[in-house]
């Protein structure tokens, strides 16, 4: 009978209960930069920002805070901070503010660090040791710590050392004394072997297995190391047969500590078919087909025919190339080309016979050596002026080489790229001719959305008579890749009609040009560039330098970097501006 005189003050606590605050913000005070991020990172509190919290959920918070905080700054090496946690009194803008005072950090007092076992002779495991271990007197920081162990235990099985394990792994932390004793060892075990190594080709065989072994350039017995591994990862992806590489290493099938290696290839299209259009403005419009063989045969052989015909400018050209593996991973290439440019200031037709070698030295260099039998006829033209025809039969030797140490090839931020190209031998009638030529590319990040960028190129020739090498053989400035604001082959010696008219470039012996640029990026796939570019092509010691200067938008597309440049040149002034577009790594 009375249940209902309770009813009101049921309802009254199931109110209160049902009371809400809202948390407006959290301040954490006494540190900044990354600790400051890590300790709003580990903070629930942060996830109750912008919404409706009841009383019991924020005193839940509040009480978790002081812990978390503590916890996210103990990798830091501070165990013993004083924490603050105060709410304002606004329960519908909730602000609470965390005040920090890291105190002293722990300091690493004692050191037991090492690998004991076969592995404690092993150079490189010191040199990694030697790196990573903790240093008595410094700061003891629980992040490098376990980064430190984590490396040191991949390092043991790349190596080899499949049986290794820890002897100790443990921190020990006197709060009162401000001190870190580390121990962590490990007992290396044996050092397995190289063992057999199994190819698979699934569902049939389309290269010859005898080639294929041809890519594993150890000796079974050897240490084993998983760099090997990755190396002939590396060469069974670049032939281009594959369109899966999968290689496993199986020590729990080891005997007498050797690793077998089974490796199992999937292969990829035969054929692979291309097609596009083009538009340049001296070519005119075009369209591109092309056709290439991955495998011809089992000996890994390949076969290539392209052509790309364009209203003023035809090339079509067939290769066919063979796997070589001896010294250097890389091919065999003979190679036919036949083009023919019709455009407003040559009449040109080329045939090319090339033998070639290609390798990859290192992981940053890649070179190729050459034989070039070359058939050029041309004679210049402005549709109303016409010079006799020239030929020219040349076969010389070339050598080129590749360099690429940057930290990204897509969009390098850090390091330099470089081409260098040697020839020279007979020009028929002209005498021998002797030809080199480097490009090279630096970029540096001044931020993180900053970067800079020079460029340069040097090109020298020795002949007797220049003008009796082809046009293809000739230096020209002016375009997208060389000089900013002027058209393509436009800066360079010129022909002169009877009126004292400069006409149209005909080519240089030699070529310099430079350009400096500055990049900023407003968010991950827009930004803006300024640039100044300058050089010249030149016969002898007559330099005739022009300078360009212009601007650029930037976008990251899904297919690599599109550059977009307005530049006006400043050697005359009435020069017009020209519009420059390039799609594709700066490398």
């Amino acid at each position: 009978m009375r249940f209902p005189r309770l009813l009101p003050v049921l309802f009254c606590l199931s109110c209160a209960s049902a009371q809400a605050a809202q948390v407006k913000r959290v301040e954490v005070r006494g540190i900044d930069g990354a600790m400051a991020n890590d300790v709003r990172a580990a903070l629930s509190l942060e996830d109750a920002i912008g919404k409706q919290v009841s009383d019991r959920r924020l005193d839940y918070l509040l009480e978790e805070a002081e812990t978390e905080t503590r916890n996210a700054l103990e990798p830091y090496g501070y165990y013993s901070p004083q924490i603050k946690v105060t709410p304002s009194s606004d329960r519908n803008a909730l602000v609470v503010t965390i005040d920090v005072q890291r105190g002293d950090p722990v300091i690493v007092r004692k050191v037991a660090y090492g690998i004991e076992g076969p592995g404690a002779q092993d150079q490189y495991l010191t040199q990694d040791i030697q790196k990573v271990q903790p240093v008595p007197g410094r700061v003891f920081d629980q992040s490098a710590y376990e980064a430190g162990k984590t490396a040191i235990t991949q390092r043991l099985a790349q190596r080899g050392y499949f049986d290794s394990d820890f002897i100790s792994h443990k921190v020990e932390v006197t709060r009162a004394a401000h001190a870190a004793d580390v121990d962590l060892r490990w007992a290396s075990g044996e050092r397995y072997e190289m063992g057999p190594v199994t190819f698979e080709q699934t569902p049939n065989e389309i290269i010859n297995q005898k080639l294929l072994e041809r890519l594993v350039y150890w000796n079974e017995g050897d240490y084993y190391h998983q760099g090997r591994l990755d190396r002939l990862r590396k060469s069974l992806t670049s032939l281009d047969y594959f369109s899966r590489v999968d290689i496993e290493p199986l020590p729990g099938d080891a005997k007498d500590l050797r690793v077998p290696v089974q490796v199992t290839l999937e292969p990829a299209k035969r054929s692979i078919y291309t097609a596009g259009v083009s538009y340049g403005t001296d070519s005119g419009p075009g369209a591109r087909f092309g056709l290439e063989r991955r495998y011809l045969n089992k000996r890994g052989h390949k076969a290539l025919a392209q052509v790309d015909y364009a209203q003023k400018r035809k090339v079509a050209t067939l290769q066919y190339r063979v796997p070589a593996f001896k010294w250097l991973d890389g091919w065999y290439t003979a190679g036919l080309q036949f083009g023919d440019e019709q455009s407003r200031y040559i009449d040109n037709r080329r045939t090319e016979l090339v033998f070639s070698r290609t390798g990859q030295i290192n992981t940053k260099l890649d070179a190729a050596i050459s034989l070039h039998v070359l058939r050029e006829r041309w004679a210049y033209t402005d549709g109303t002026l016409k010079t006799p025809y020239q030929t020219a039969s040349l076969s010389f030797p070339q050598l080129d080489m590749h360099y690429v140490s940057v930290d990204d090839r897509l969009y390098p931020r850090r390091g330099i790229g470089a081409n260098f190209t040697l020839r020279g031998g007979s020009a028929g009638a002209g005498g021998g001719f002797l030809q080199g030529h480097a490009r090279a590319q630096w970029f540096h990040g001044l931020g993180p959305q900053d970067r800079l960028i020079l460029r340069g190129e040097l090109g020298y020739t020795v002949a007797k008579d220049a003008l009796a090498l082809p046009p293809s053989l000739r230096f020209f400035a002016g375009g997208d890749r060389s000089i900013r604001g002027y058209n393509w082959r436009e800066v360079g010696p010129r022909l002169v009609d009877p009126k004292g008219r400069y006409l149209f470039a005909y080519g240089a012996k030699n070529v310099v040009t430079s350009s400096v640029e500055y990049e900023r990026y407003f968010n991950a796939s827009w930004g803006a560039a300024a640039f100044v570019d300058g050089g010249s092509a030149f016969d002898d010691r007559k330099l005739d330098w022009h300078t360009g200067v212009g601007f650029g938008v930037r976008w990251r597309s899904p297919v690599g970097p599109v550059r977009i440049d307005i530049a006006r040149g400043l050697k005359h002034p009435d020069s017009p501006f020209t519009l420059h577009l390039n799609i594709g790594a700066d490398l």
